[in-house]
């Protein structure tokens, strides 16, 4: 299969109702899928809860399809709002009273030292220097990552079984 016949066959594959598409020929294998557009909803007003109240059209099955669309957008909003709350929180604390716990490592990072047990700490644990609070796992080895500093956790910035990257922040600390 040349150039020419797999441009082709991505035109093809584009322009047809196809999501998903593979085939193997000549020692080559070629997988296309294509995803479901997003639908993105800007500027709805906060006062507005239902799209009925908004177009003042009977719900059909598209008003409801859009109606839940609005519904997403209002538990992201909300999201969204404690989370500025508590970067203003960050944003008051002066920088030479919060740690930041870096990555010595490359490596996939751990919460918890198993699925079934729970954090080493979250957002407000208490540490004291010594405490684990995660584990990098490097070419099969786990390594503990512990508090340099007596505090509270104010951050964590990387999530479960993410890699990260030598000097990646981990953890934000406020010292006590």
């Amino acid at each position: 299969m040349d150039y020419k016949n797999i441009q082709d066959l991505i035109k093809t594959v584009s322009d047809s109702q196809i999501t998903c598409f593979e085939i193997e020929t000549e020692g080559i294998r070629i997988k296309m899928e294509k995803k479901e557009a997003q639908v993105v909803v800007e500027g709805i007003p906060a006062n507005v809860t239902h799209i009925e109240a908004a177009t003042h059209e009977p719900l059909t099955g598209k008003n409801a399809e859009m109606q839940e669309v609005h519904a997403e957008m209002q538990e992201v909003h909300a999201e969204k709002t404690e989370d500025d709350v508590s970067k203003n929180i960050v944003n008051t604390i002066p920088d030479e009273n919060i740690f930041i716990v870096k990555s010595p490592i490359v490596g996939t990072m751990y919460t918890s030292p198993s699925a079934e047990s729970k954090n080493f700490v979250k957002v407000g644990s208490i540490v004291k220097v010594g405490d684990t609070l995660c584990i990098l796992e490097a070419m099969k080895l786990m390594n503990e990552i512990e508090s340099e500093v007596d505090g509270e956790v104010l951050e964590v910035l990387v999530s479960n079984e993410d890699m990260v990257e030598y000097g990646q922040p981990l953890f934000r600390i406020i010292k006590k």
